[in-house]
């Protein structure tokens, strides 16, 4: 038998996912983090992109898309607190991408009442939207 842990990830709005897993893959600052039950506690923040869950006996990972926020991990449970958590099969690509090709025009102009920071990090949340798609997409282990 696999061993496994449990995870919760949150957002303000919902609690998006709880259950049992067998590996986990987070966007951590510093690059991807893959935690396997037994991890060593930690307490870390994460950046915008997908987390990977890997239940026991499935074939593919389940794909979400957290905004960024706060992960921590003890030997058998795993929490996320995201401002934003959205499963990535719910994520509309064709609006994502127009989303960004708005953001960058925008960016491009770069008229002068324009606040850059909060532009550029729009083009940022929706970059990674768009690679918990793609993660999603091909992701079959």
């Amino acid at each position: 038998m696999a061993m496994t842990m449990h995870v919760d990830v949150v957002s303000a709005e919902e609690e998006i996912f709880s259950g049992t897993i067998e590996f986990a893959v987070f966007p951590g600052e510093a690059g991807e983090l893959g935690i396997l039950p037994n991890h060593t506690p930690l307490l870390t923040r994460i950046k915008p992109g997908a987390v990977r869950l890997k239940a026991p006996g499935a074939s593919a990972f389940e794909t979400l898309y957290v905004s960024g926020g706060m992960l921590e991990v003890q030997p058998h449970l795993i929490t996320v607190l995201a401002d934003t958590a959205i499963r990535a099969a719910d994520l509309d690509e064709a609006k994502v991408l127009e989303a960004k090709r708005q953001a960058e025009e925008t960016l491009a102009k770069r008229s002068g009442g324009m606040n850059f920071a909060a532009a550029e990090a729009e083009l940022a949340q929706l970059n990674a939207q768009l690679q918990a798609i793609k993660k999603m997409k091909n992701t079959v282990h």
